[in-house]
């Protein structure tokens, strides 16, 4: 098959061709391009059989109408969202979606883990008041996570492997999934409302998908809901937050300490260097001016072993619809 790869950085292209020669027999032809995909740019597909996407390239019905008349018939997503993939254009052009539903729970869970505890103990503040020659400890005290209450929203691959983490470090973990996972039934957790989640925790993690459900599922309401103080990670999808009221929660208090890996705004800022240009997104340079706000580049997928499950996962989904049209990835309705 002939593969156009979109928003390709060169650990893309290094490990999927490492994943072509050992899971694809080397047959497949990548055409490797920068550009996110998207209706301006679905014509560098042209004459190739398949897309390679990720996650911000956006595949709605304009950009799939092109990529089918060019002769492209699937779309393999190298990640595991497809919010922005219209799933019933694409079955009315007879392509095929595919995505990479578990590439590390392990990695995205230990990054939500290092960002609380590096809002906690105020890692990024005490590092830089060191590198400085200041040694005083006012202004850095944190709490202990032993003993408090974290509340897990979403109980799948990942946020399985947080609950998981959270009870290792001794604290009481509660969990609000309207399919929670059954694994969670061997686990010391308690499954409750997320009202009831929000209420009671210290601590509360983002781990479910975006959907038009969930798409700011934290509001005005539900952060008013939160134990006043409380911290909130997100490492799932930015859409989850609604950014301007958690702004305004962090203002008065109510919100004790965001930390975010994702934004719902994001596409036009991350994954590039642009250190050299001026911020022109004023909600997320209002974020920027919190103490208590730490952001990282949606990097939580970004370990060696991540990169490598993902680039294998998407050979093994382009062999098998190149076999049979099908494949255990396909994404449907």
């Amino acid at each position: 098959m002939k593969i156009a790869v979109f928003s390709t950085k060169p650990y893309d292209q290094r490990f999927l061709e490492a994943a072509n020669a050992q899971v694809g027999g080397g047959k497949h032809q990548f055409s490797f391009f920068e550009p996110r995909l998207g209706a301006q740019t679905a014509n560098l597909a042209q004459n190739h059989d398949a897309v390679c996407a990720f996650v911000n390239d956006v595949l709605d019905r304009e950009t799939l109408q092109i990529l089918s008349a060019s002769g492209t018939n699937f779309v393999a997503m190298r990640c595991a969202g497809f919010d922005k993939v219209d799933l019933r254009a694409a079955r009315e052009l007879n392509i095929g979606v595919a995505r990479v539903p578990a590439y590390s729970p392990y990695a995205v869970a230990e990054h939500a883990v290092a960002l609380l505890l590096a809002l906690n103990r105020k890692i990024p503040r005490a590092n830089s008041r060191v590198r400085e020659g200041n040694f005083a400890l006012e202004g850095l005290l944190g709490f202990d996570l032993h003993g408090k209450t974290v509340g897990v929203v979403g109980t799948g691959k990942i946020g399985l492997c947080f609950v998981k983490i959270m009870l290792g470090f001794g604290c009481r973990v509660v969990c609000y999934d309207p399919f929670p996972s059954p694994a969670l039934d061997e686990l010391d957790v308690e499954l409750i409302g997320l009202n009831e989640l929000l209420a009671q925790s210290d601590i509360v993690s983002l781990h479910c998908p975006l959907s038009p459900d969930t798409h700011h599922l934290i509001s005005n309401q539900t952060l008013g809901a939160m134990k006043r103080g409380a911290f909130l990670i997100n490492t799932s999808r930015g859409g989850l937050i609604d950014t301007r009221a958690a702004i305004d929660a962090l203002k008065s208090g109510q919100l004790g300490a965001l930390g975010i890996d994702v934004y719902e705004d994001e596409a036009n800022l991350f994954f590039e260097d642009r250190s050299q240009e001026i911020l022109t997104d004023d909600v997320f340079g209002r974020l920027l001016s919190f103490q208590n706000v730490l952001v990282t580049g949606h990097q939580a997928f970004f370990t060696r072993e991540a990169l490598e499950n993902i680039a294998t996962t998407t050979l093994r989904n382009l062999n098998e619809w190149e076999e049979s049209r099908g494949g255990s990835n396909l994404v449907t309705e």
